[in-house]
């Protein structure tokens, strides 16, 4: 679960962590009202759970009252594009208005689960307020990753490395360690995924400063963190990722014409490609699970139908706890209620395979199957010629 910069900026705050004061407008008759307690100059930041805002014009500074009533009149409802929003973008329906921060030097510094080595991975640049991707690509040597093993914790090394990784000043390591402390226990209190500061600001007078935070919560453990979860916010959340989630089923929409349905996210990964290869464009992920009931099945071809750019479906299915019977009974059923206006190909193995081709053939539907990948591949091709 995301959540947004100022949501976890208030959780920084009861943890000690420097932040710029600031306040969340919805009306641009608050402004005046903010500006009183914040003075001038400061800064006007959509609030919207996406990289890259200040490209998209989502970040504007102002030094008057007049530069600050338009820059929210510009960005509140604006419709931010970026690179992580697609192309659709996301509207604004709040901004973080912040004061001033005299700033002396921008860095990057970020906590994440490194799936690979298992460990609590620290990364930190001097090149703050640049696109990190940017600069591992082209200069790697100039990011400091530092590796913590989770049961052994964060140890005194690990910030000599920090600071010393940094080329900063020695007045300056006792500064950064200390932040590191605070940041690396909000990150495992919270069972956090990632946790971004991009850009961490060393201010004039020498101490650190988060001026922008993005944090992700493992949505697995929400259960331990019942205040956590009042932060949900489903605005700006597809509306059928949302019904999706209602259903308990993995979806993410995307921008192609070829709806598809799998049981495993590797399958997913593989009968995306598999479309592509085809000619193209995967409409969605959507993993419907081992578990996942005929009527679970059903709510995902409805789901797929809903998205107007799908103009086929395949559903690639490898049959163990979820039996190729209870898909096939799923899809008829799915069929039959909402019609199939658009082609189908079904590819199933697995358990009870046999029975699930039984039941396709027997529906008397216009369905398409296919024995193997192979297969697929061409019967998609003709599908999207």
């Amino acid at each position: 679960m995301k959540i947004h910069e100022y949501q976890a900026k208030e959780l920084f705050s009861k943890r000690d962590i420097a932040v710029p004061k600031g306040l969340v407008v919805t009306d641009e008759q608050q402004l005046d009202g903010v500006l009183e307690q914040l003075g001038l100059p400061v800064v006007v930041k959509a609030q919207v759970r996406a990289g890259g805002r200040g490209k998209g014009g989502g970040v504007r500074l102002a030094s008057t009252g007049e530069d600050a009533r338009i820059a929210l009149s510009q960005i509140l409802g604006m419709t931010l594009v970026t690179r992580q929003t697609g192309s659709k973008g996301e509207r604004v329906d709040r901004v973080l208005v912040e004061e001033g921060v005299a700033i002396a030097q921008e860095l990057y510094l970020a906590l994440l689960v490194d799936r690979d080595s298992g460990e609590i991975m620290i990364m930190l640049s001097l090149d703050g307020g640049m696109d990190i991707e940017e600069v591992a690509a082209k200069s790697p040597e100039r990011i400091v990753r530092i590796g913590v093993d989770p049961l052994a914790g964060l140890q005194g090394f690990h910030l000599r490395r920090a600071g010393f990784g940094l080329g900063l000043a020695p007045a300056q390591h006792k500064e950064l360690a200390a932040l590191l402390k605070k940041l690396y226990s909000f990150f495992v209190d919270h069972d956090l995924l990632l946790l971004e500061v991009n850009p961490l600001v060393l201010t004039e007078d020498g101490s650190f400063v988060v001026l922008d935070a993005k944090v992700e919560i493992d949505s697995n453990a929400l259960f331990r963190h019942p205040r956590l979860q009042e932060l949900a916010d489903d605005s700006g959340t597809d509306s059928l990722e949302q019904e999706a989630a209602a259903a308990g089923l993995n979806y993410i929409r995307l921008e192609g014409n070829v709806g598809n349905m799998v049981n495993g996210a590797g399958l997913a990964m593989a009968t995306m490609d598999l479309i592509k290869q085809a000619g193209a464009e995967p409409a969605n992920f959507l993993d419907v699970g081992g578990g996942a009931s005929a009527e679970m099945v059903e709510k995902g071809f409805r789901i797929i139908l809903a998205d107007p750019n799908v103009k086929a479906i395949f559903i690639n299915i490898f049959g163990g706890i979820l039996r190729c019977d209870i898909l096939a009974r799923g899809v008829v059923e799915a069929a039959r209620n909402v019609g199939l206006p658009i082609p189908v190909l079904v590819r199933m193995e697995g358990t009870n395979v046999d029975e699930g081709r039984r039941i396709l053939a027997d529906s008397g539907l216009d369905l398409s199957t296919a024995d193997n990948l192979a297969s697929a591949a061409k019967s998609l091709a003709a599908m999207v010629k």
